[in-house]
């Protein structure tokens, strides 16, 4: 979890992308992630830059670890998962993220 802090704020052009349903994500969100749920990867997967890092995030970390999986299967070599989701984001990173 503190690697992907230390990645984003050592890389501005780091991409926070937060994977989860409309519903999870109005219950909280990290900030400055950009959101496109899991379901629209496979449409919207190009939409994201090659050269650039991508940290994926959902829930607890599963889903994200697929989304990983994919994204590196189309070439986005810098895709990573962030282990723990946003719940441990909130518990470790950032309290003011509520959990759920």
């Amino acid at each position: 979890m503190f690697e992907a802090k230390h990645l984003m704020e050592a890389s501005p052009d780091t991409i926070l992308l937060d994977i989860r349903e409309p519903i999870e994500v109005s219950a909280c969100t990290i900030a400055g992630a950009r959101h496109i749920p899991m379901g629209e990867i496979p449409m919207n997967w190009n939409s994201l830059p090659k050269d650039n890092r991508v940290l994926v995030y959902c829930h607890h970390g599963r889903r994200s670890l697929m989304v990983t999986q994919f994204l590196r299967q189309h070439g986005l070599d810098l895709a990573q998962s962030i282990s723990g989701g946003i719940d441990a984001w909130s518990r470790e990173i950032d309290s003011a993220v509520p959990r759920y």
